[in-house]
């Protein structure tokens, strides 16, 4: 798999997986089993929740894993790597497992989102590439979630690829805010790829080619009478844009029995300017006109502006959801969580540190989520040893992993496994839904959280418990590490 520059993405690792690797092949452990979780440790802008993306961007990297003759060259030419390390990357694929929950779900901290299965070096070269892609999407879909929630039913447009971090943020950065919500975006080249729709009228720069802002807007409405959007803050807002895009509806929509159409603001204040926008349009008989404004816009903007009683029918956000500016990094982790041995058995594996929230979770595991059988309810996941099931026809007390003496007794529940099988002996057996289907399944999957969930001041922690038999295993390991 090359990327747009022409990069073989296998090369984009980090140099210390190739220096473990040869390492690894050095000892004969090319072909010990390793277990990895991918997961997160804390929810961007203090949320209480974050949104899984970047799984189809992971599909095709492992499906396309290989050195070409000049990535070997490179590497001998580093004079680190024994002569057999680099035959067996010559010939190297991917031949693994690897679960993970799909695309729009939403996940908690501590929690894997992606299990690898697979002998050490393959397991390990794999880890900067997964932690990139599920990194970068999650951060974008979470942030575009919060905006679209905010947003109240009104559609939100990604509208940041000229302020992203690269051609990948923008790029795969528009498709994760679609997961989250976003009803389209402003870069063409996602929705060739991805389906994203491709949304946008005119910039400023139109307006500023005519000779007037009148003559501007006329030409596009000639153009483009069914996408009649225009922006009216070139100028003055109330004192010339709004009167000549009146002025042009009147001229050329109205004769051809046209109805609908719009402006955006730019820039000024939008409470006000939209409410006052809002009544010249309606005094003038466009009360279908729809009212889009844009400019550094965020989630606590928008709620301010509709509390604020602004008349706004829909949004385009950039810079700020793009980037995440608030909080721009998501934090996802890649740890050794188990080793087999020889005679299949496995070996649980920990890291111990003196900050609590870098201690891991040891074993081969799997995560259910409990939903309430009445209202459908996400009630809390459930995260057990690989060889444990749950019995959801029976009561099952659960308890917090930090704070033991929270306990709460889960009853009328329906318990779901969310790591689903992607890959099993290095072959693709997931089969990738359409984007619009993860969109509306993320729509549909955060609406199963509770309100208290998903506010965006001090939310509700929503549980995240251990099962009894892994809590003993940790405890077990952690006084065995401190002895």
């Amino acid at each position: 798999m090359k990327s747009a520059n022409g990069i073989n993405l296998t090369m984009l690792c980090d140099f210390y997986e190739l220096t473990m690797g040869n390492g690894y092949f050095a000892e004969d452990m090319q072909d010990t089993i390793c277990y990895f979780d991918v997961f997160y440790r804390s929810v961007p802008d203090e949320g209480g929740y974050a949104i899984c993306a970047g799984l189809e961007q992971i599909i095709n990297y492992i499906q396309n894993l290989h050195f070409e003759p000049e990535d070997i060259e490179y590497l001998r030419g580093r004079k680190l790597f024994s002569e057999g390390f680099l035959d067996y990357l010559a010939n190297f694929k991917f031949t693994g497992d690897i679960w993970a929950i799909p695309e729009g779900t939403p996940i908690f901290p501590m929690e894997p989102a992606i299990v690898v299965r697979a002998p050490a070096i393959q397991a390990q070269l794999i880890e900067t590439y997964l932690l990139l892609e599920f990194n970068h999407q999650s951060l974008i879909a979470t942030k575009a979630n919060r905006i679209c929630r905010a947003a109240e039913g009104r559609a939100v447009m990604e509208f940041g690829s000229r302020r992203a971090q690269g051609i990948d943020g923008a790029v795969t950065g528009a498709r994760a805010a679609y997961i989250g919500g976003c009803a389209g975006t402003a870069c063409t080249v996602s929705d060739q790829l991805y389906g994203t729709p491709a949304l946008g009228t005119m910039a400023h720069s139109w307006v500023q080619m005519f000779d007037s802002e009148y003559e501007a807007f006329l030409s596009y409405c000639k153009t483009y009478p069914h996408n009649a959007t225009l922006l009216v803050d070139t100028y003055n807002t109330l004192k010339s844009g709004i009167p000549n895009a009146i002025r042009v509806f009147n001229e050329v929509l109205k004769p051809l029995g046209i109805t609908k159409c719009g402006i955006r603001l730019d820039s000024g204040d939008m409470a006000y300017l939209t409410k006052k926008a809002r009544k010249m349009l309606d005094d003038a008989g466009w009360t279908e006109c729809a009212i889009t404004v844009s400019n550094s816009l965020d989630e606590r903007i928008i709620v301010e502006l509709m509390r604020q009683g602004a008349r706004i029918d829909s949004f385009g956000v950039g810079e700020r959801l793009i980037t995440s500016k608030s909080t721009p990094v998501f934090g996802g982790v890649y740890k050794l969580a188990a080793v087999e041995r020889d005679d299949g058995s496995i070996l649980p594996k920990i890291k111990v540190s003196e900050n609590v929230g870098k201690i891991t979770n040891p074993g081969f595991k799997k995560i259910y989520r409990f939903f309430n059988r009445e209202n459908g309810m996400a009630e809390a996941d459930y995260i057990c040893l690989a060889d444990e099931v749950v019995d959801d026809s029976k009561p099952l007390e659960i308890c917090d992993p930090v704070a033991r003496w929270k306990k709460k007794t889960m009853e009328n529940f329906h318990a779901v496994e969310l790591l689903k099988p992607i890959f099993v002996g290095g072959e693709l057996v997931y089969e990738m839904p359409d984007l619009k289907e993860i969109r509306t399944n993320c729509g549909y999957q955060v609406s199963t959280l509770w309100p208290e969930v998903k506010r965006f001041d001090n939310p509700h922690n929503y549980y995240v418990d251990l099962s009894q038999k892994l809590m003993d295993l940790k405890d077990k390991m952690l006084l065995e590490a401190g002895k």
